[in-house]
C-alpha cells in the first residue's frame, strides 16, 4: 500500500463522514419543520375551538422552584413540562434554578418541538407529538 492509497482513502473517509453529517442535519432540520407544522395547526385549532390559555409557569431542572413567565398557552403535558404559547412557538419550561428567576420570573426561549416527545429519555416512555397535541385538544378546558 503505497503513500497515495492511503491519502486517497483518508480522503474517502473524510467525504463519507461529511456526506454523513449533511444527511443527518437534512433529516433534523426535515424533522423540526413538520414538527412545527404540528404546532402550528394545534395553535390554530385551539384558538378555533377556544381552549382556555393559561400564565404559563416553568419549573427548575431539580423541580424544587416554580417560577413564573410572560407567556400564555397551553400546557400540552400532565406534568406541566412542555407547553405551546399563543404565537405558536413549542417550549419546554424547564429552566436554571436562579434569584433572578425567583424575583422577576423566567424566560424560557422557544425550542424545536420534537416528532416524538419523550425519545431517548430515562423512563422509556415516548408519544408522537400529534397524538400528544390531539389529545389536548379533545380534553378541551378539562384537561389538567
Amino acid at each position: 500500500m503505497g503513500a497515495n492509497d492511503g491519502l486517497e482513502w483518508r480522503e474517502r473517509q473524510r467525504r463519507a463522514v461529511r456526506a454523513h453529517a449533511e444527511a443527518d442535519e437534512q433529516a433534523r432540520a426535515a424533522e423540526q419543520a413538520a414538527a412545527a407544522e404540528l404546532v402550528a395547526w394545534f395553535t390554530a385549532e385551539a384558538t378555533r375551538r377556544g381552549l382556555r390559555t393559561s400564565r404559563l409557569t416553568a419549573r427548575s431542572y431539580d423541580g424544587r422552584a416554580r417560577y413564573r413567565t410572560r407567556l400564555t398557552g397551553w400546557y400540552v403535558d400532565r406534568a406541566l413540562t412542555r407547553a405551546v404559547d399563543t404565537d405558536g412557538r413549542f417550549h419546554l419550561l424547564t429552566v436554571p434554578a436562579s434569584m433572578r428567576s425567583r424575583l422577576f420570573g423566567a424566560d424560557p426561549r422557544p425550542d424545536p418541538a420534537p416528532l416524538v416527545v419523550g425519545r431517548g429519555g430515562r423512563d422509556g416512555e415516548s408519544v408522537p407529538l400529534r397524538d400528544l397535541l390531539t389529545r389536548r385538544l379533545d380534553a378541551g378546558d378539562d384537561w389538567g
